[in-house]
């Protein structure tokens, strides 16, 4: 089987030397290209990746590459493999033969719900309007969306692999609505951080989609290439929390 893990890349830096990867430059369109594959040929969405992040590389891949399964990481967020290192072609497809889906260990908010913690650190709108789109087009998927408010954990950083036909689904699900709630919220006067909604909204739409449909997967560990705030990120979130400070930039 062809099993490929498009790698969102958008500076120059050090990639995983396994053929389970592809780089790909995020958002190519807008910047100088520095990798031989770009997210801008083809269908594409490449001018959306201030809004809409590293989904840029996974729709280009969705709709581009001819795969049994595919996957989308980050040059600093990938799944761990044996040894601390990147998960290997060999071992993905070792997985894969079990399951149809891989995804990253869920992120846990131990004092904070799914919804809560959106509404604490950004502006609720894009969220209250992601609700609205699912019960005008997707209606099977508000149970599971409004379990957000009750949840304290999800597959986050829109880590994953795929079986094609799932995969099929799940991107035409997934795009349709951002592309619905792009149009619906006015992005005059947000600063860059703010405006890539589109990005966040989807980290919460993969467990809507997955647990909905009922899909069998396995949980594979995070590997961070690069040093991780954890105070920074720590005060922000009680800052959010408890002072009403609402994020202003990554951690």
């Amino acid at each position: 089987m062809k099993t490929v893990v498009v790698l969102a890349v958008h500076k120059p830096c050090a990639l995983p030397d396994d053929p389970l990867y592809m780089p790909v430059q995020a958002g190519a369109s807008l910047h100088e290209s520095f990798l031989p594959a770009g997210d801008d040929a083809g269908d594409q969405i490449s001018d959306k990746n201030p809004f809409y992040c590293e989904l840029t590389v996974l729709y280009w891949a969705w709709k581009n590459l001819d795969c049994d399964f595919l996957g989308l990481a980050q040059y600093r967020r990938l799944l761990r493999g044996k040894g601390k290192r990147p998960l290997t072609l060999a071992e993905a497809e070792e997985r894969l033969s079990r399951v149809p889906i891989l995804l990253p260990e869920k992120r846990r908010y131990y004092i904070e719900t799914l919804w809560s913690h959106y509404c604490h650190t950004l502006d609720p709108g894009p969220l209250e309007e992601t609700r609205r789109i699912l019960a005008e087009r997707y209606e099977m998927y508000l149970p599971e969306f409004d379990r957000l408010k009750k949840r304290r954990s999800a597959h986050m950083f829109n880590l994953l692999i795929m079986r094609q036909d799932l995969l099929d689904d799940y991107c035409g699900f997934l795009f349709d609505v951002l592309g619905e709630l792009e149009q619906r919220i006015d992005t005059v006067g947000m600063t860059a951080f703010e405006a890539r909604f589109p990005g966040r909204i989807s980290e919460l739409l993969l467990d809507v989609w997955l647990f909905t449909n009922g899909h069998a997967y396995e949980e594979v560990p995070v590997l961070y290439t690069e040093k991780i705030h954890w105070w920074k990120k720590g005060t922000g979130f009680l800052k959010a929390k408890f002072l009403g400070k609402k994020y202003e930039k990554s951690f």
